[in-house]
């Protein structure tokens, strides 16, 4: 991620911050087990995350600086306020499609709870920097590549550093948390094992790899999927090392007990992801790897063997015959 420049503004002893952009990069599940229901409603999951070099831009283009005064920083700790205040420093283009209401976006609710955390932990300053955002949104939304997600966690981690809240790693993971269970992952940046509702981290080393990726246009609701009779609510759940030791089982191919427990339910539901599915299939053999759905979206992918991923003409010919918009492309490298 780029780094943000600051110099000192002679007027106001204050940094003044030059503009960044950041890659908010999208995720793939090389798996994802459902292995119970909490008390709470939501699924306990497990799932191994890899970060792509591919996604969505963010643009952070500071402006002036807005006076907080004393009256207000005393009592700004309620809702209205903060959603006030979050209005006069951030404005949001490049994400209308996304929500109706500003508020209701979250970049916008990121940098609200944001805010609000810095404002509960005394952080809050006397001046703080208006932001400009603009959203370049490359990833389709309802995919299951993260994102809206991504985009809260690439908010969480620009905004603590312009306004300069130094709030640590540990802090931002708990602000992520309560924003989705998707965000945390973006926060922690590499490719982890996921146990929890995503929330629980243990990085893993992967091996470097390519992927073919398509994108029909279809979305599925999160709520129907979870209640489908189809869905494979009781995996038993494996150990971490287990997981670290297996590997082989999940990133080029998908052996068992390794399996998304979504594929079915979304594959009967939505035609164009079965077909989509079924191409990446027809390609498994010359890829060799197995192809599989991501998260419970609509994308599905499929991991190419790295002599393979060298042969362009025919990587351009994979993408021009998909029945869905497709993609090559790499996981994050650190």
């Amino acid at each position: 991620m780029a780094s943000i420049n600051m110099t000192l503004n002679s007027n106001t002893s204050l940094p003044v911050i030059s503009p960044v952009t950041r890659l908010s990069p999208a995720k793939i599940n090389l798996f994802l087990h459902i292995t119970g229901k909490r008390e709470d409603g939501y699924h306990d999951l497990q799932t191994v995350f890899r970060l792509l070099d591919w996604g969505d831009y963010m643009h952070f283009l500071p402006t002036e600086l807005l006076n907080i005064n004393k009256s207000f920083r005393a009592k700004a700790d309620a809702q209205l306020q903060v959603t006030d205040l979050c209005s006069k420093l951030i404005t949001l283009t490049g994400a209308d499609s996304i929500t109706d209401n500003l508020e209701d976006n979250l970049i916008f609710k990121s940098a609200r709870i944001l805010l609000s955390h810095a404002i509960l932990a005394n952080r809050l300053p006397e001046h703080l920097q208006k932001i400009s955002i603009t959203l370049d949104k490359r990833l389709p939304m309802g995919a299951g590549l993260g994102g809206g997600s991504s985009n809260a966690a690439t908010t969480l981690l620009a905004l603590n550093e312009i306004w300069q809240f130094n709030l640590n790693y540990d802090d931002l993971i708990k602000i992520a948390t309560t924003i989705g269970a998707d965000v945390p992952i973006f926060i922690f940046g590499q490719d982890a094992i996921a146990m929890g509702i995503g929330e629980d981290l243990t990085p893993v080393n992967l091996p470097d790899q390519h992927y073919l990726i398509l994108t029909p246009n279809a979305h599925a609701n999160t709520a129907e999927l979870f209640a489908h009779s189809k869905l494979c609510r009781d995996t038993s759940p494996l150990l971490i090392k287990t997981i670290k030791s297996q590997t082989e089982d999940y990133c080029q191919n998908l052996n068992a007990p390794y399996h998304n427990a979504f594929t079915p339910v979304v594959t009967s539901l939505l035609p164009t992801v079965n077909d989509a599915l079924q191409y990446l299939h027809d390609l498994e053999k010359i890829a060799r790897g197995t192809a599989r759905m991501t998260g419970s979206g609509s994308a599905v992918f499929l991991p190419i063997d790295n002599r393979i991923a060298l042969n362009t003409t025919l990587l351009s010919d994979w993408i021009a015959n998909a029945p869905c918009p497709a993609y090559v492309v790499q996981n994050l490298k650190a």
